[in-house]
């Protein structure tokens, strides 16, 4: 097994080019002189990538290298029930370190963190782990989820994070049963928070496009405030006046902006786009995408779309879990700041600067007195009056146009285990 406290590398441009090398923060390849570099297993791992046995990068002062054995002492050997989640990247682990040196500690000593182990015949890993501690490794903002540490130890690529105790916005609006209802306020102030996020990233002196917007992905606190998470997918935004990149379409299907699955060009307000699906989750309590739901309402946009510019058909969205206990006026005009959300054309959607500043004003909106709780209303599900969406050509040459015409900025969306991946 490698050491993980090798001499600083030297930032090089490597002679060879792999097909994903690790990068600084510079975006320069970067290679470590002495040491062997290994290639994959057959059948396996990172296909033709050659990467040193370990590795410091140097442009993260901030973050710690940790070896295996120390997380693998912190996570009690990667035990089974201490598993947070997984994803495409691989596992994450609940750890226990102490809280000065981040030493590995006994549990319930020190501070938790959540320790990501990348799988070792993943090249998506790969690519995931490098674009995380690019970002978040020089990025501190009080709604961007805190790295704090990295392995990368021979064919082992680990990442150590601030350990968020009301775990993400997902397992609190969909799962089964059981547990506190989120109140109106409290969405509301998870919307505020992320947007806050969304809109530093967009607004730093090199555009990030987080590409990642979705409930599983925003992680919470113990008093609700919420982290954006994961940031394997972000990218750099466009330079030298371009409206967009262009890269490889990945993501969670169902947060992707149409213009980006259209052409795969990604502008910054692709991650509007995304942001406008959670908004939709978070007022109606369902998820994007359920095969479960009755035929013509699997996909929550396509069905949704059409209510939510009617006071009256939007009251059956609501999620009933909230008891008529949220005011009117706010819900119809967060109604409508996700109808602009989720616009086909990105030049026509505000900028997360925008969002946030709507969001705060429909914060301010308090439930009038003779707002009190209303009779039992239809059932949501009984939507015979309503005309189910079609896709068209017509549509999908709408938001090529809309493509091709530009809006400021880039990308938006992500891959994942939840709900499906493509």
């Amino acid at each position: 097994m490698g050491n993980c406290w090798p001499k600083p590398i030297n930032h090089q441009p490597s002679s060879a080019t792999p097909s994903s090398p690790v990068h600084n923060n510079d975006g320069k390849a970067i290679k470590n002189r002495g040491q062997k570099t290994h290639a994959p297993p057959p059948g396996g791992g990172a296909r033709g990538v050659q990467l040193p046995a370990s590795g410091k990068i140097n442009t993260t002062p901030n973050l710690k290298m940790f070896t295996f054995a120390q997380l693998r002492s912190a996570t009690r050997n990667f035990r089974p029930d201490t598993v947070l989640g997984e994803g495409g990247f691989g596992t994450v682990f609940k750890g226990w370190v102490d809280e000065k040196t981040y030493a590995p500690s006994r549990v319930g000593v020190g501070i938790p963190v959540a320790v990501k182990k990348s799988n070792p015949d993943s090249e998506q890993g790969l690519k995931e782990w490098q674009a995380e501690v690019k970002f978040l490794g020089k990025f501190s903002h009080p709604n961007l989820v805190k790295l704090l540490g990295y392995c990368w130890e021979e064919k082992q690529f680990l990442l150590v994070y601030e350990y968020m105790q009301k775990g993400s916005l997902a397992s609190h609006l969909f799962r089964k049963g059981g547990g506190e209802p989120l109140s109106w306020e409290t969405r509301i102030k998870i919307a505020i928070g992320a947007a806050r996020g969304a809109a530093f990233l967009h607004t730093t002196e090199k555009q990030v496009i987080y590409r990642d917007f979705k409930a599983a992905n925003i992680l919470l606190d113990e008093e609700f405030n919420p982290k954006l998470s994961d940031f394997g997918l972000a990218k750099l935004g466009p330079s030298n006046g371009d409206t967009h990149i262009t890269t490889d379409i990945v993501g969670t299907f169902g947060y992707a902006a149409p213009e980006y699955m259209a052409t795969g060009h990604l502008y910054v307000k692709s991650d509007v786009y995304g942001f406008g699906v959670v908004l939709l989750e978070i007022i109606t309590g369902l998820q994007v995408i359920d095969l479960n739901r009755p035929n013509g309402q699997t996909n929550l946009v396509d069905w949704a779309k059409p209510m939510l510019s009617s006071k009256s058909k939007l009251k059956r969205l609501i999620d009933p879990r909230l008891n008529d206990e949220y005011p009117s006026k706010a819900a119809f005009q967060m109604s409508e700041l996700i109808l602009q959300c989720i616009e086909p054309d990105p030049k026509c959607r505000p900028n997360m600067e925008e969002v946030l500043e709507m969001l705060d004003r429909i914060g301010k909106i308090r439930k009038k007195p003779k707002e009190s709780k209303s009779k039992p209303r239809q059932d949501r599900w009984d939507v015979k009056d309503l005309p189910l969406p079609q896709w068209t050509p017509q549509n999908t040459n709408r938001a090529r146009r809309g493509a091709r015409d530009g809006a400021t900025g880039t990308p938006g969306c992500r891959r994942s285990s939840e709900p499906r991946s493509y």
